[in-house]
């Protein structure tokens, strides 16, 4: 069993990328993919039941009572998490501070059971434009959800116009937050489509565009 946590900046394309790691996963046994995003109402993973439960990932998509994330208690389902059967977990997470709050009721147990937690940052996106921005962001989601972040995902991208160029301007502000926050830059992802045939660039990785717009679904 192995925990994994996403978090970062809302629009940083964390959906995305935790249907893509929960997807590869599958080739080595069963997957559970959480959805504790309470904060962005749209491109949240649960709304690609149809897509991960076909493909056999379980989906745990709890409901928080109110606006406020403070809450005392927890689901009991997503303490199901901690056991054998679910195998690798990943966990898409608030974007920023308020929306890992919930996380906060699981950090005791996430603490003795082992999880690694991956920054994902976008130069593209609004209030984490510079690595020191993102730097601040990470030290107040680590405070809100009382846990650490193990590695940097570099996740620039501008959306369906993304190209390889923007790709390669955003390498050196991932690099430079990994160096501002001490952390391993694990990868820099590479949307398929922008890659047009051209060879990963080293230290890249690829993932395919599977959150969609909802006026794309007609």
């Amino acid at each position: 069993m192995s925990i994994t946590i996403l978090c970062g900046h809302y629009g940083c394309g964390k959906t995305n990328l935790a249907l893509n790691l929960a997807l590869e996963a599958l080739k080595s046994g069963p997957v559970t993919l959480v959805d504790m995003d309470v904060v962005n109402p749209y491109f949240r993973s649960s709304e690609y039941r149809p897509l991960l439960e076909a493909r056999g990932v379980r989906l745990i998509a709890p409901v928080f009572a109110g606006t406020t994330l403070d809450t005392p208690t927890l689901s009991p389902e997503l303490f199901r998490i901690f056991s054998l059967e679910a195998g690798q977990v990943i966990i898409d997470a608030g974007g920023d501070d308020a929306g890992v709050t919930a996380l906060g009721g699981l950090s005791a147990r996430l603490s003795e059971t082992g999880y690694a937690m991956l920054y994902v940052v976008n130069r593209y996106r609004v209030f984490s434009q510079t690595p020191k921005e993102a730097c601040q962001l990470l030290r107040e989601i680590e405070s809100a959800s009382r846990l650490k972040a193990s590695g940097i995902v570099n996740n620039s991208h501008l959306g369906v116009e993304t190209t390889l160029e923007d790709l390669l301007a955003a390498r050196p502000f991932g690099e430079e937050t990994a160096r501002l926050t001490g952390l391993p830059l694990l990868y820099s992802t590479a949307p398929d489509f922008a890659l047009n045939g051209t060879p990963l660039p080293a230290g890249f990785r690829a993932v395919k565009r599977l959150v969609t717009f909802p006026w794309e679904a007609s």
